[in-house]
């Protein structure tokens, strides 16, 4: 784990850095399924002698590797399931369905909107949306969106209403297009901001830094803790009358689309998923110096002493999953995703789902969602989740 960078990067690769601002990156692949990454210029080192350094004198786990056959590999993809869950802490248990209370229903155009409330069983009420489309006619496919950080407490759910982050508000578009879409706000956004421990007084970053350490003090995470509200929401999605519960999606950018990743890995009912940009390698994230580009409530005390991240991203097979990731991000190296890459084509490969892994990379761009990755989130989705 603490090799110089260039003794570690897979022969089809060149010596790559980021350049840019945000937390993105990527993997474009060719048609023939080639990885392929831009010429940069090489005005900086790859790696920081310091991270090396901490690197190396941390105790961290070996190269991960997907076992060579199905049975192994299924044995294995369990036991990494495990570690992950007990990492994430001893979460409280989630009720069989959220005792949810409707606040509103609202025939809008091309689909009914509804806002909810649940108790989450750890001391939150948590808001959220549904958009259910207009005259379905048996039971729909959904999907589950994941809203991003990018420092706007203020915002969460309403993502799905706005165009700030999505080229255009993606609830009623995955709405009109025949998807019941669910939402809610994660700790510390939206109408949970200032809602912590810390109460109305701490709001935003003091907010999300309070409430991680209050989440540590109680033996789990912060991260554990947005997880398992994401289930919770998935809980009641699956419950919903117009919801087909085994055609469930999951997507989302930025934070969103590590709890994408993070979500298919813990659980199967997620039948597909996109993540938009954060397909993210921890490990090089420190060799590069971007720990900083990632909030508290994204690190798991203990992961890397037992993997990195191609670990958890390789759980999601054979399902299919979509990475699109810009190649300009300090948050999520172009070094890392050709560490990810090959792991997680690996298990894709026990189970002749080669197909179902797509990882692209946009090497001129940052931290965004252009109209042409919304263009193959929504082809994705439709591709996997219709009958």
């Amino acid at each position: 784990m603490a090799l110089p960078l260039m003794s570690i990067l897979p022969g089809l690769f060149r010596a790559v850095r980021v350049l840019g601002v945000g937390g993105v990156f990527g993997l474009h692949l060719m048609a023939q399924n080639r990885p392929t990454v831009s010429p940069v210029p090489q005005d900086r080192p790859v790696a920081i002698p310091a991270a090396e350094a901490w690197l190396a004198g941390a105790t961290l786990a070996p190269e991960f590797r997907v076992p060579p056959t199905r049975d192994a590999w299924a044995e294995r993809r369990a036991e990494v399931r495990a570690t992950l869950e007990g990492l994430l802490g001893p979460l409280p248990p989630r009720p069989a369905r959220p005792a949810v209370t409707t606040l509103l229903r609202e025939d809008r155009s091309g689909y009914r909107f509804e806002k909810f409330t649940f108790d989450n069983g750890a001391g939150a009420t948590v808001a959220g949306y549904l958009f259910i489309p207009s005259h379905l006619r048996g039971p729909a496919p959904a999907v589950l969106y994941c809203h991003w950080h990018g420092g706007q407490y203020d915002v969460g759910k309403d993502e799905m209403l706005r165009t700030n982050a999505v080229p255009e508000p993606a609830g009623p578009a995955l709405a009109r297009k025949g998807f019941v879409v669910i939402g809610i706000d994660a700790y510390c956004f939206g109408e949970r901001n200032g809602q912590g421990p810390g109460g109305p007084a701490e709001k935003g970053s003091a907010g999300e830094m309070t409430a991680s350490k209050f989440q540590l003090w109680a033996g789990r995470t912060l991260w554990g803790m947005i997880l398992r509200d994401d289930r919770m929401a998935l809980d009641y999605l699956a419950s919903r009358p117009e919801v087909d519960p085994k055609r469930i999606g999951v997507t989302g950018i930025s934070m969103g689309a590590t709890r994408t990743w993070w979500l298919m890995a813990l659980d199967e009912r997620l039948r597909a998923g996109v993540a938009v940009a954060c397909m993210t390698r921890y490990t090089d994230l420190v060799r590069e110096g971007g720990l900083k580009a990632h909030g508290i409530y994204y690190f798991v005390p203990g992961m890397l002493r037992h993997f990195d991240t191609e670990a958890v991203m390789a759980l999601a097979a054979p399902r299919p999953m979509l990475f699109m990731t810009g190649g300009r991000d300090s948050g999520s190296p172009v070094s890392g995703i050709a560490r990810l890459e090959p792991p997680i084509r690996e298990a894709y490969r026990l189970y002749g789902a080669e197909a179902s892994f797509e990882s692209r990379l946009y090497p001129e761009l940052g931290h965004v969602y252009t109209p042409e990755m919304w263009e193959r989130t929504q082809a994705w989705l439709e591709r996997y989740l219709r009958p």
